[in-house]
């Protein structure tokens, strides 16, 4: 009995060896995402589909899709690039990775607010212009992150791991989001829930974690805080 076919439409940061075992599989190769005729093409003879959000996995796609073909697997959180009620239709499970870059999306927001705040990149820059010539007390000098006061919009799975870190800083946290957290998490994390202005007005970084909906878009839009 012939092994089932995978199309893979990109190279991935893992080893393939267990997939392997199991199924014949095919690698896009290229950097780029594979056209969306050359997916349309492979669906039709392949038994299951891994693809990331920067693939179309459309109604036409889905319906164009042979009768071997069982299963869609995608290497990311969310799934808006999916029309998953064409594949309920079809009976064709969709897979994901909720979870999977919470903590890497933490740390990257970390990552980011320091460099903001010590003015990373501009000394880099400055340093690699040859313009540097000796240490100055005011020269690229940031803003004190331990102590600070950090405003988290939108509370969800990173924005809780955003808190844990900004422990480690002694910040005051403040947080808002659709839903306020119960009191148990709150003291566990040393947050206080507050409301959206006030919390623009009192935070000294503002980092945000909302999803992009008719309700976030143009969240910040023109703001006179007094």
């Amino acid at each position: 009995m012939s092994k089932p076919k995978v199309f893979i439409t990109r190279r991935l940061p893992t080893k393939l060896d267990q997939l392997q075992q199991i199924a014949t599989i095919e690698v896009w190769e290229e950097h780029q995402p594979p056209p969306y005729e050359v997916i349309l093409k492979k669906v039709k003879t392949i038994d299951g589909l891994l693809c990331l959000l920067t693939d179309q996995i459309d109604q036409q796609l889905i319906e164009a899709a042979g009768t071997s073909f069982k299963v869609i697997s995608q290497m990311a959180v969310g799934y808006d690039n999916i029309d998953i009620p064409a594949a309920t239709a079809r009976k064709i499970p969709v897979g994901h990775t909720p979870g999977v870059l919470t903590d890497a999306t933490a740390d990257l927001t970390w990552a980011l607010l320091m460099a903001a705040a010590r003015r990373v990149v501009e000394a880099d820059r400055f340093a690699r212009g040859g313009q540097w010539r000796t240490w100055e007390p005011n020269l690229f000098l940031g803003p004190n992150i331990t102590g600070a006061t950090l405003g988290i919009v939108g509370f969800g799975r990173i924005g809780q791991a955003i808190a844990r870190r900004a422990k480690g800083f002694d910040m005051k946290i403040f947080y808002t989001s659709r839903q306020r957290c119960d009191e148990e998490l709150e003291k566990l994390l040393g947050v206080e829930f507050t409301e959206f202005e006030h919390l623009l007005r009192e935070a000294d970084f503002v980092t945000i974690h909302t999803p992009l909906s008719d309700e976030t878009y143009h969240l910040f839009g023109d703001r006179s805080l007094n």
